[in-house]
């Protein structure tokens, strides 16, 4: 079961890389988001049980290839109005195709910047609270 959803907007940032944590902590900071960040799968979990997310960006990689996919479902099915960004490698077919099978809103290639990637996250509908909580809901 979630946490219980706090007053401001929060967002947790799953990538291995040190520099892209805290380009991206900083960037959503300065947009007035709460930023929550972890390197490692567990401290990800963990976060998951202890935080309300509005907003997730995880690296499609985190400590193997594709490990980030099944977090990514894991989010959504957590916080299902949450908007899920995954930074991948590229966006193939494939790419794609994990997207839709794990409930992942967006797919930008690990080259957008951080101010991309908030930008793209400040413009969900979970981050102006209008998101519907299935994705039932969201097609009708």
């Amino acid at each position: 079961m979630a946490p219980p959803k706090p007053t401001g907007k929060t967002a947790l940032i799953v990538h291995p890389d040190m520099t892209s944590v805290s380009s991206l902590q900083s960037a959503f900071v300065q947009n007035g988001i709460t930023a929550i960040v972890a390197r490692d799968l567990p401290t990800a979990l963990l976060a998951i049980t202890q935080h309300y997310f509005d907003v997730a960006v995880v690296s499609s990689r985190i400590s193997e290839e594709g490990d980030g996919w099944s977090l990514g479902g894991v989010i959504r099915l957590v916080f299902p109005k949450s908007f899920v960004l995954m930074i991948a490698p590229g966006t193939d077919l494939m790419t794609l195709k994990n997207a839709i099978n794990h409930g992942v809103d967006e797919v930008l290639e690990k080259t957008a910047t951080p101010e991309q990637i908030v930008n793209t996250t400040l413009h969900s509908a979970a981050v102006a609270g209008k998101r519907a909580s299935t994705p039932k809901d969201r097609v009708q």
